[in-house]
């Protein structure tokens, strides 16, 4: 019996839930539904034609106690609809900075628990063996070290990112390049484990200071030659140091 009488009461309670919207300051538009919320309690929608807040809706909850006969409002609320412009899903900082955003005096911290680093006493085999008069990380052992160093793990990920990047093998410039960096006498080889595969360009005209793979290649490699400056072979060279006199121009200059 008390289904049959309270939840339509509330849900036909449309002025009661827009006058509390219009006390609170507000203009809601049209009516756009209603929802029994249980037996004492009911939820009613009008259009939020706020500046800013397209396709969102006030939401009045009603209710109403079983033994009377007044309507109270309980909750008003601004809800997005269906189509509504929301902000996107909040991102924690760590997992939204990409590279390019450090920018001068922004101080970028690595989390104690970095998998790319590892404490400086701890032998990373990252020596290079071709160089054989490295000490590689001997001096940390005995306090002269970086307190932090590369472990293996951020040793790989350096050495793809490197290989997959814009000065990797597999760049556009490197597929249409005749030469590679391995051969450049631009080529600096970086010391350490990636000593093999990575070094830095010293041509200030090419990829100056960057790291670039040995398989890295552009036009500006140091076996390049120079024009002839013999010109084009389908043609004989133009004269222009020919005079050509003109019977017009002789003509005229008598008259004159």
């Amino acid at each position: 019996m008390t289904v049959a009488f309270e939840a339509p009461r509330l849900v036909d309670a449309v002025d009661v839930a827009r006058a509390a919207l219009v006390a609170e300051g507000e203009q809601p538009g049209a009516h756009t539904g209603a929802r029994a919320e249980g037996d004492y309690a009911a939820t009613h929608y009008f259009d939020a034609e706020l500046p800013g807040y397209r396709g969102w809706q006030w939401c009045v909850v009603v209710a109403g106690a079983p033994d009377s006969a007044e309507v109270t409002v309980s909750e008003v609320a601004l809800l997005p609809g269906g189509g509504a412009l929301l902000a996107p899903d909040w991102v924690p900082w760590v997992e939204r900075i990409a590279p390019g955003d450090l920018g001068p005096g922004d101080q970028l911290a690595a989390p104690a628990d970095d998998p790319r680093l590892v404490p400086g006493q701890i032998d990373t085999e990252d020596v290079s063996l071709i160089d054989a008069d490295e000490i590689g990380q001997v001096d940390a052992e005995i306090g002269l070290g970086r307190r932090r160093l590369l472990s293996f793990e951020g040793r790989t990920d350096a050495a793809q990112r490197w290989f997959d990047g814009e000065y990797g093998p597999a760049s556009a410039m490197a597929r249409n390049a005749r030469h590679s960096c391995g051969t450049c006498g631009f080529y600096l080889p970086i010391a350490g484990a990636l000593h093999s595969g990575f070094g830095v360009c010293a041509n200030e005209f090419a990829a100056d200071g960057r790291a670039v793979s040995v398989e890295y290649g552009c036009g500006a490699h140091s076996d390049v030659t120079e024009p002839s400056g013999a010109g084009s072979p389908a043609y004989d060279a133009f004269d222009d140091g020919a005079i050509e006199i003109v019977a017009q121009a002789v003509s005229g200059a008598a008259d004159a």
